[in-house]
């Protein structure tokens, strides 16, 4: 039997029972992070914005199997601040080419055994960040039993959250992949309707700022954290993962031969536009494994969106590369059991045809060995990196473009491995991935450039099986630019013009335009058919056409979670603006279009129903005011 030693992490910053105090400053000088030896010997941080407090002291600290930090410790070193500096490129998302700069300071703690504890802290302009790396013997197993990270929030403070569903319920026993609506404008210290706590990013309106709290550098030897359920007088702290949340035989918490990094917990901090435009999420996540210059972001039609089942087929399939081809998009996806419906000859014959016409095919696959219920196939033939190798490169010899791999079992260590393990594979045989039914992505598609999105959402399809959903449709999408979005490519799979089967949809045809621009995904799919497509305006089908999925610049023009979005995202010299009206309500908005130097731009907004569309010129250089109706939105491009 082995006897493992459980202790707690305190960090002491200075002689016991004496208060020591380091502050570390954004390089604009508005954000400090103020790290706090309290006369009990524990460390708090607290963080600040032009002198407002945006973080009360919270607390620090982890728990490991195989050294023990108590309270007799001793600070071996305290490093200077430095200035960190990376300029970095991406293949999809807000921001082609990002500068990042922040102030770093590195800590080390050394218990009786000479073991030692290094905590990172870092601060730049828009936000907060901090790691925690620990080294021992190459021959012991270091694993995490806690954490006690916390994020205490002001009086006041309201959150914008969405719950973790418990692991093992839901379709066929897939729970949890971050498929719930949130819950908003909620008192901070709300308890989550579930065990399982809050997802990753949360959202909070403190009374001095906006805070977005995330994590990023997932390498995978740590699981995915989440917020704990119960946040006692406002302070949220870090979650772990349920037990079932892992592969078959996989570990469910960190562990690692003689050494363990944390991901950085990210606290983007500032006003809405300056989270919502932050690039933390990828700045913190580890740099390309590797040039990947055959990478390309697209477009794809998409047959299961709308026609379900049914629509895999070979017919079905090639009417829909033949509509990606006419709307000069990259990519058709062919969906669950294609194995079956269409099979590998007719799948080449299928990748042939569509080559011919510049289209690529995507096909999908199952994750799942037996930690769920799920029929649909190709199933548990990725689980090795033995199948691995055989599936992907027969996909790569018949010319198949990419995978979309769906029902992950959650956010257990072996799990973030398995993601990593498929994007290594994949990348071998120049495969593109989408996943689904999975995790957030926690910037792994800067890591792995040929991970295109994950779904990791109440998505479109989710409206498509419940009345519900389709009721809450307009809100929800309205929330997610401020959290699931902010940092991550999320395989929503919007836009529809036409009827959705057995569903009534709420949203207006202006909405469901705007969606593409508003939504970031390496590749887009597009949930409306052919038959959809053909019924509106030349001139929308003109607008779809060209949506771009990699953008130089991106700015948040208005909004407010859960209530109404507008984004505007530059591409060379053109600039896309996006918006939707998430409410019940009219609302007339005032952009500010002072930015735009092009002297006319096209208005593509809603008619006179909500299935129908106007167009008209507008002005730039100047401001713009805009009425949407209920559940309405527009398209403007300059």
């Amino acid at each position: 039997m082995k006897i493992w030693i459980i202790v707690a992490l305190s960090i002491l910053l200075g002689a016991c029972g004496s208060q020591s105090n380091y502050t570390l400053t954004s390089p604009d000088g508005a954000l400090v992070l103020t790290l706090t030896q309290t006369s009990d010997g524990t460390a708090v941080y607290e963080v600040s914005l032009r002198g407002q407090p945006v973080l009360q002291p919270s607390p620090l600290g982890i728990t490991l199997n195989s050294a023990e930090f108590t309270r007799e410790l001793t600070v071996s070193a305290v490093g200077e601040p430095s200035l960190v500096k990376e300029h970095y490129t991406m293949v999809q998302g807000k921001q082609r080419a990002i500068d990042y700069q922040a102030q770093e300071q590195r800590f080390a703690v050394s218990n009786a055994d000479g073991q030692s504890l290094q905590v990172v802290f870092r601060v730049s302009n828009d936000g907060v960040a901090l790691q925690y790396s620990f080294t021992g013997e190459q021959t012991t197993q270091v694993s995490m039993v806690d954490e006690l990270t916390g994020f205490a929030m002001p009086e006041g403070t309201k959150a914008w959250l969405q719950p973790v569903a418990l692991a093992q319920t839901g379709y066929k026993n897939t729970n949890p992949s971050y498929e719930e609506h949130y819950q908003m404008g909620i008192d901070a210290g709300t308890a989550s309707p579930t065990e399982a706590g809050w997802v990753f990013p949360a959202l909070f309106k403190a009374p001095a700022a906006w805070v977005l709290i995330t994590e990023a550098g997932m390498d995978g030897r740590f699981h995915g954290s989440r917020l704990r359920q119960h946040s006692d007088k406002g302070v949220y702290r870090i979650g772990q993962p349920m037990q079932p949340e892992v592969t078959i035989g996989g570990a469910r918490l960190a562990n690692a031969p003689g050494e363990l990094h944390s991901p950085w917990r990210v606290i983007t901090v500032g006003d809405l536009a300056t989270v919502t435009e932050s690039t933390l999420g990828t700045d913190l996540a580890d740099a390309a494994v590797q040039d990947m210059d055959w990478v390309e972001p697209g477009i794809a039609s998409w047959s299961w969106a709308l026609l379900k089942d049914d629509s895999v087929n070979f017919a079905t399939s090639k009417e829909f590369v033949d509509y990606a081809a006419a709307m000069g998009w990259n990519y058709t996806l062919i969906d669950a059991d294609w194995d079956q419906k269409i099979g590998w000859q007719k799948l080449a014959e299928l990748v042939d045809y569509a080559a011919e016409k510049g289209v690529g095919i995507l096909v999908w696959y199952n994750s799942s060995g037996a930690w769920n219920e799920t029929i649909y196939t190709p199933k548990s033939a990725l689980l090795t990196q033995a199948d691995r190798e055989r599936e992907f490169s027969r996909l790569a010899e018949v010319g198949v473009k990419g995978v979309k791999i769906d029902f992950f079992p959650g956010d257990g260590q072996s799990v973030m491995a398995y993601y990593l393990e498929l994007a290594r594979d994949a990348a071998k045989h120049r495969l593109l991935l989408n996943y689904h039914g999975s995790s957030l992505p926690r910037g792994l598609h800067r890591t792995y450039p040929n991970l295109m999105t994950m779904e990791s959402v109440h998505g479109f399809e989710m409206i498509t099986f419940m009345q519900n959903s389709a009721d809450l449709a307009a809100s929800h999408m309205a929330m997610l630019p401020f959290t699931r979005n902010v940092f991550d490519p999320m395989d929503f799979t919007p836009t529809t013009f036409d009827e959705i089967p057995n569903i009534e949809r709420r949203t207006s045809n202006g909405f469901e335009l705007a969606l593409p621009v508003l939504f970031t995904s390496g590749i887009q799919h597009i949930a409306e058919t052919p038959a959809g497509m053909a019924k509106v305006p030349e001139y929308v089908k003109a607008y779809m056409s060209d949506i771009p999925t990699l953008w130089d610049e991106t700015r948040l023009l208005s909004g407010m979670p859960g209530e109404h979005a507008v984004m505007a995202r530059r591409r060379g010299t053109d600039w896309f603006i996006a918006g939707i009206n998430g409410t019940d309500t009219e609302q007339t908005l005032t952009l500010d279009l002072s930015f735009i130097t092009a002297s006319k731009g096209q208005l593509i907004t809603d008619g006179e129903t909500n299935r129908s569309f106007t167009k008209r010129q507008v002005a730039g250089g100047k401001t713009l005011d805009i009425t949407l109706r209920p559940r309405g939105g527009f398209v403007l491009n300059f």
